[in-house]
């Protein structure tokens, strides 16, 4: 059944997990992977296909193919993040399992993340062991076994630092928790999302879902990553990897979640730092002969301070909703030194990494 959420349709999902799989011009993943989210071994859980505002012929693909699965039919694409903001607030369940079109799954996917859900009223979000589809000996860009963040705000992940990928041979195996779990498949507490404003519309796509939990931790949950389950992901199939627009939103939104999350002593010298380091970046692509790379990030830069209020208003709603917490998953360290400058390639060699995986 097709709906169209300008009808503010609403879904009351009877069982346990509502598995929401987004989609945009995705007819060839859905024709590719929807088989294998259909096996979904997991008895407990209801598939609800997103569709937001495909141009291609996604939509008499899955009346013609699928016709028993819901699918909730955006009119206009405002984001990644919009699609997921939209449709989760007419789903009712007690989980959210977030979905890319482009992730193979094998049929036990579900089951430990609900598990560890069930096993802890204190976990918020869980992610699985993401792995590249084209290789599957790798793990993949977009959340590895499970995202961290160091001091600076740069992101990375075990198993992925910058753009450096590991070979998967058993070492990240460990179910530990994390700063933040990866917006291609992750299973989410429906209460917790809702409770800390879920999505944050501006942010289009990119670090949307390291935003989000950002304020889950602010409130009080935890994130973990659970490697028993493993899928399969082949990422950058709406926004190419590399790409310019993948910069500008990486660059952009990092600022702002910063902006939002951070306390105010640390905001302060954070920012500057920031310029400093985006900079450096931003010339260092330049001399690599990537100009477009260095615009993109200037481009970021003059977006992110010329809505500097906006960016503001935020922070202070969101302070006197959540409170700042010391957060779990944090590297104490810069990145960007470890990485850059020492040579340190891997999360496993990463001085003081095995605190972070206590």
């Amino acid at each position: 059944m097709i709906r169209a959420c300008r009808d503010k349709p609403e879904i009351h999902v009877k069982e346990k997990v509502a598995i929401v799989l987004l989609s945009y011009n995705s007819r060839a993943y859905l024709e590719k992977f929807l088989p294998y989210v259909l096996k979904t071994a997991y008895p407990d859980h209801h598939l609800i296909i997103v569709d937001n505002a495909s141009t291609d012929d996604t939509l008499d693909f899955l009346q013609m193919h699928y016709p028993q699965v819901d699918v909730l039919h955006i009119d206009v694409n405002h984001g990644f993040t919009n699609g997921f903001v939209e449709s989760l607030a007419r789903i009712d369940a007690e989980y959210y399992a977030l979905l890319t079109s482009d992730v193979e799954v094998p049929p036990d996917w579900l089951d430990p993340l609900v598990e560890a859900m069930e096993a802890n009223a204190e976990l918020g979000a869980c992610q699985p062991k993401i792995k590249t589809y084209r290789d599957r000996k790798s793990f993949e860009y977009a959340g590895a076994s499970g995202g961290f963040i160091d001091k600076f705000g740069y992101p990375f992940c075990r198993g992925r630092i910058f753009d450096r990928v590991e070979e998967d041979k058993g070492q990240y195996n460990n179910p530990i928790e994390i700063f933040w779990a990866s917006g291609a498949v992750f299973l989410l507490r429906s209460a917790a999302y809702h409770q800390v404003g879920g999505f944050d519309n501006d942010f289009f796509a990119h670090m949307e879902e390291i935003d989000l939990c950002w304020r889950i931790q602010r409130a009080g949950y935890r994130i973990m990553v659970i490697p028993e389950s493993e899928v399969y992901h082949v990422g950058g199939s709406v926004i190419l990897y590399g790409s310019t627009e993948k910069t500008f939103h990486n660059y952009r939104n990092n600022l702002i979640m910063l902006t939002k999350n951070l306390p105010a002593g640390r905001l302060i010298w954070m920012i500057p730092w920031r310029i400093l380091l985006d900079l450096i970046s931003g010339i260092q692509a330049m001399v690599s002969g990537r100009p477009a790379d260095f615009g993109a990030v200037l481009k970021a830069h003059f977006h992110y301070w010329g809505s500097w209020g906006k960016w503001l208003k935020k922070r202070r709603d969101l302070k006197s909703r959540i409170p700042y917490r010391r957060l779990k998953g944090v590297y104490r360290k810069s990145i960007v030194w470890q990485y850059f400058i020492k040579g340190v390639k891997k999360f496993s060699d990463l001085p003081g990494q095995k605190k972070l995986a206590e």
